[in-house]
């Protein structure tokens, strides 16, 4: 046996495991991914003004097609998905395009579910042409990409650790203005967030078996439990929830099919792909999975069906969260099965909203102190992988990598850089990822031509040979 054979650990995401070890990281994923699963059906729905029950009932929605979604993508059937651990909840590059067409007044709701669901069949038809186009991502760009993933994340974190946003929007005199939040920021807030890191790097130094996969679970759960000590923990609304939802396919009446929200909901799906992409790139660094074109191709699929599902159970488009992918890496845990208890998680809240309220009640700053591990661990992957990069031979490497991170900052560090640019450009501008992306591939074109996707394939194989 060589000594490559040796360092490359077995394909763990098969790997099935006890029950209740599978519970308990499901649930550490779920936790991950709560607040950013139902954030989107909260703003989409505050901006449209539905009445509670109705808002309740999205988040119901959201949570539940959000566990069907992840199931297809981690278990997979016939040509629909990756099967690794990938956890899948709505992207918030749909926001803006959904707000804008529910408030016209010529579309409405039922136009946004009749946009999704035309995006969700467009993302299956070209996923085999964005299945083939691994070519367009040797390490030099994957490695930018993913390090750009890590990075872009590092905000949410920072701002759960201050619990929330430093901005709020609020009416003063009949005019929405964003108001600074006095309560970001709070020394206690964040004396919890960093006890909440403290733990999760005590487990993982210290812990053993599944106590130490558990460290962000464990973190959370005592992170939490310090709070509710001070008072910091509101169970409001917890009575007032329903014991058990019903989930009905097209809740609120047929969808309606309108060429220009069609469009935009298109666009994207697209950005949604080129975001899946990296994620599922970054996951077959950090599993030790080599990817085929057929996986890929695959792993897209999952995301139109995924998207073709909200928009029959009155919700919106999904994709990989990126979140999680840092919490693969923080484990150790490659198994796609525990991504699937988080997806039977997810449909079980939807089913059953006090759950899903206890869960919600998890203060912000606790989870911050998780996703500075999390996040940052995503951007250590990215840099690893640039670490296998020749930049000696080839300095054009040293281009693409510098100016694809320049520009993927953007919109962290200058929001408004692009503000008179047209409104359609705002689903490129305002993602870091895909406008780090669109900048690396286009680089390496320039410097380094196209790879054939097997020669992709080859790379990124010895490219994880070489770092495990």
């Amino acid at each position: 046996m060589n000594s490559a054979s040796t360092t490359v650990p077995t394909d763990l995401t098969n790997e099935r495991l006890p029950s209740g070890r599978l519970l308990a990281l499901g649930l550490q994923h779920v936790l991950v991914m709560y607040a950013g699963t139902v954030a989107v059906p909260l703003i989409v729905g505050g901006a449209l003004k539905l009445p509670k029950d109705q808002l309740a009932f999205l988040i119901n929605a959201d949570l539940f097609a959000a566990g069907l979604a992840t199931l297809i993508q981690a278990i997979g059937f016939w040509k629909f998905g990756i099967r690794m651990p990938v956890m899948m909840g709505v992207t918030f590059a749909s926001v803006a395009p959904m707000i804008a067409i529910g408030n016209d007044p010529n579309v409405g709701l039922l136009g946004i579910y009749g946009a999704v669901i035309a995006s969700g069949v467009f993302g299956i038809l070209i996923a085999p042409m964005m299945g083939r186009m691994l070519g367009l991502f040797p390490p030099v760009v994957t490695g930018t990409v993913i390090t750009l993933i890590g990075v872009s994340l590092m905000r949410v974190g920072i701002n759960w650790a201050g619990g929330g946003q430093p901005t709020t929007r609020a009416v003063i005199d009949g005019v929405v203005k964003d108001v600074p939040n006095l309560a970001y920021g709070d020394l206690g807030n964040l004396a919890i967030a960093g006890l909440t890191l403290l733990v999760i790097l005590a487990l993982t130094r210290y812990g053993r078996g599944l106590v130490a996969n558990c460290a962000v679970l464990l973190g959370i759960i005592i992170g939490t439990f310090v709070a509710m000590a001070f008072g910091k923990v509101s169970f409001d609304g917890l009575h007032d929830a329903s014991f058990v939802a019903v989930i009905t396919p097209l809740h609120f009446g047929m969808p309606t099919f309108q060429l220009t929200a069609i469009l935009s909901m298109c666009i994207v799906m697209l950005i949604t792909l080129v975001e899946s992409t990296g994620m599922f790139l970054a996951l077959s660094d950090i599993t030790g999975r080599k990817l085929s074109t057929k996986d890929l191709t695959a792993g897209l699929r999952a995301d139109g069906l995924g998207t073709v599902i909200g928009g029959v159970f009155n919700t919106f488009p999904y994709t990989s969260f990126s979140q999680n992918v840092g919490l693969v890496t923080v484990t150790g845990v490659r198994s796609r099965y525990v991504a699937a208890a988080g997806g039977l998680i997810l449909i079980a809240f939807g089913l059953f909203p006090k759950m899903a309220h206890v869960v919600a009640s998890v203060p912000q700053f606790v989870l911050g102190g998780a996703g500075i591990v999390m996040f940052g661990m995503v951007a250590a992957t990215g840099i690893r992988i640039l670490g296998a990069c020749d930049f000696n031979r080839n300095r054009h490497n040293l281009f693409i990598v510098a100016i694809s991170i320049g520009f993927g900052m953007i919109p962290t560090l200058s929001p408004t850089l692009f503000q008179y640019l047209p409104k359609w450009t705002d689903p490129f501008t305002h993602s870091g990822i895909v406008l780090g992306t669109i900048v690396a591939v286009a680089l390496n074109l320039f410097f380094n031509g196209i790879q054939s996707a097997e020669e992709a394939m080859r790379n990124a194989a010895a490219n994880t040979h070489g770092t495990e």
